[in-house]
């Protein structure tokens, strides 16, 4: 990429969450071949520096944030790190999540249930808490929050994760609604089934190869991001937007 066209987000900040695998992987590589610099984070070291490398072959920036969205506190830290170091935050990328257990309702652990709300509801409404100042200091701040289908769906068994992506929906929406007359645009980004290791984990029998892939989905990102973007709470299922692009 060697024009100033194919690097939109040129001069732009841009965190994800769970940018060590799957689709949080490649929407930080599509958003730093983009232009964007950015600060990846995940709990998984080597897979942050297997990131690293690949950003640096397609000529991009990143630093890398070996964190744990449990960690709540740690969230507000590294908010206090953005300001000091870039004083805004441009693109919020929240992606990471856990799938917990498919079971009856009554069989969940207690235990897990408390972790799965920490890591897809509760890290995600620290990091609108923590980050909010940031993209308002932003020209054109951009949220994007990963949800699924099953948020809506209440099929059986589902109930732990799809309660906690309904959750996140919800703060979502109305975090939107909140700062609409504000130059931040918030999205949801549904992608369908995708060859994903949490994916192979909720349907182990299941062929990936006939699945898309986590690159597939990374366009999407990079579109939403940018500062022309002026679609604001809209859940863009990708099926229908890939059918389309």
């Amino acid at each position: 990429m060697t024009n100033s066209n194919s690097r939109p987000l040129n001069g732009r900040i841009a965190l994800v969450t769970g940018a060590s695998r799957g689709i949080g992987r490649s929407a930080a590589l599509a958003l730093a071949e983009a232009g964007a610099h950015v600060l990846a984070l995940a709990r998984t070291q080597g897979g942050l520096e297997e990131l690293d490398d690949e950003i640096k072959a397609v000529g991009g920036s990143c630093s890398l944030i070996t964190a744990d969205l449990e960690d709540l506190d740690g969230i507000d830290r590294l908010g206090g790190v953005v300001a000091e170091r870039w004083g805004k935050l441009d693109i919020l990328v929240g992606n990471a999540a856990m799938l917990g257990s498919i079971s009856p309702v009554p069989h969940i652990d207690p235990k897990l249930f408390e972790r799965v709300m920490k890591i897809n509801v509760t890290a995600n409404w620290r990091l609108i808490r923590s980050f909010d100042p940031l993209l308002r200091a932003s020209d054109a701040g951009r949220v994007i929050f990963v949800t699924s289908s099953v948020a809506n769906s209440r099929n059986a068994y589902w109930a732990l994760y799809a309660a906690s992506k309904s959750a996140l929906d919800t703060i979502a929406e109305c975090y939107a609604k909140e700062i609409s007359q504000s130059s931040i645009r918030v999205n949801l980004i549904s992608p369908g089934p995708v060859a994903t290791a949490m994916r192979a984990k909720a349907m182990p029998g299941e062929d990936p190869t006939t699945l898309p892939a986590p690159e597939d989905i990374a366009p999407l990102f990079v579109e939403l991001a940018l500062p022309t973007n002026q679609l604001h709470m809209e859940t863009i299922q990708w099926s229908d937007w890939a059918k389309k692009s």
